[in-house]
């Protein structure tokens, strides 16, 4: 009689119930749109779903057997002594840590990476249950550069243009001709590079020639 050891089950065999339930666990992670993982305590990829490899531009499949540290950064260096000390004293509670990486496209990438202890019994070395939560990075503001210098008569002029007034307005205002007005907004528009009216306002507004949080508009004090 010819043996079958090794050609996989026997036809009209059923499949064992603990494989079934796993490929069953494997098809619901991966319709799961929160990046998850589950690696061995000592880092060694166990599974990942889709979520998770696409972050990286991966399969699934291509995690297996790599340390998830090659994939992302810790920022919180006492994640793991916590970690160490949970599966010393058989706790099960849940530990945020600060990540960052490198996605597939894109610049680099923060989150918080929840890590839980999973195990059959109290006494096994728990696996690692990783899901990822992107956090946008802080976004950083430019500090303001040096006032845009101009004559008093050109600060009028732009706060006079804010308000929406006519070339005929301003001329009276400023008690100049229309003429000389429109100079004044054609030297500004070359100086600045901007091509009408409404982008030398803006340029005034961004260059603090005209006081912000102001109506009417005026221009900014010394």
């Amino acid at each position: 009689m010819r043996s079958t050891e090794g050609c996989g089950p026997a036809p009209g065999s059923r499949p064992d119930a603990a494989v079934i339930w796993r490929n069953r666990a494997l098809r619901l992670l991966d319709h799961v749109p929160l990046p998850i993982a589950v690696v061995e305590f000592g880092g060694r990829t166990l599974i990942v779903n889709r979520a998770m490899a696409a972050e990286f531009g991966l399969l699934p499949g291509q995690f297996r057997d790599r340390k998830i540290l090659e994939f992302f950064t810790l920022r919180d260096s006492d994640t793991l002594q916590a970690l160490a000390e949970a599966v010393r004293m058989h706790r099960r509670s849940q530990y945020p840590a600060r990540v960052s990486w490198i996605p597939a496209r894109g610049d680099e990438r923060h989150g918080e990476m929840t890590v839980d202890l999973v195990a059959d019994t109290p006494e096994q070395t728990p696996a690692l249950l990783l899901s990822l939560r992107t956090v946008e990075a802080p976004r950083v503001v430019p500090s303001p550069g040096p006032r845009a210098e101009v004559s008093p008569v050109e600060g009028r002029i732009l706060a006079a243009a804010a308000r929406g007034a006519t070339t005929a307005q301003i001329a009276r205002e400023i008690g100049l001709g229309p003429d000389g007005v429109n100079y004044h907004l054609a030297r500004l528009s070359r100086r600045w590079r901007v091509p009408n009216r409404t982008a030398l306002v803006a340029r005034a507004y961004a260059t603090g020639v005209l006081a912000a949080d102001t109506w009417p508009p005026e221009p900014a004090s010394d």
